[in-house]
């Protein structure tokens, strides 16, 4: 048997709460749950969940706040080791030594290097 409901009045439609949004979130995209199948037990729309979905990310996204990083050496504490140059050739040898080649080195001298690994 189907059932109806029926919503008369100024106030046509429902009236969710925040966490009867959530509950039905949740169950919607849990694993293995199909979207439809969880409407259809709660009695709302599928485009009405992915539109709360959409709304939840947005409001997850926007409270997101970047790390700030601060550089002001404390006392106590020891000075960062410095940032070695980027390397843009690393060879790793047989015996377990490594040669980095950093991007800013002259021609000459990574070709000198790459020679003398011979």
């Amino acid at each position: 048997m189907t059932q109806v409901t029926v919503l008369r009045g100024a106030g046509r439609r429902r009236d969710w709460s925040d966490e009867e949004r959530l509950e039905i979130l949740r169950e919607a995209f849990s694993p293995g749950a199909k979207v439809s199948h969880v409407a259809r037990r709660f009695d709302v729309s599928r485009g009405l969940i992915y539109q709360w979905r959409r709304t939840a990310m947005r409001r997850v996204q926007e409270a997101f706040v970047p790390a700030v990083i601060d550089n002001t050496s404390e006392a106590g504490l020891a000075p960062p080791a410095p940032a070695e140059p980027e390397a843009a050739i690393v060879l790793d040898l047989s015996d377990g030594r490594r040669m980095r080649i950093s991007a800013s080195a002259p021609p000459a001298l990574a070709a000198a290097a790459l020679r003398a690994m011979r």
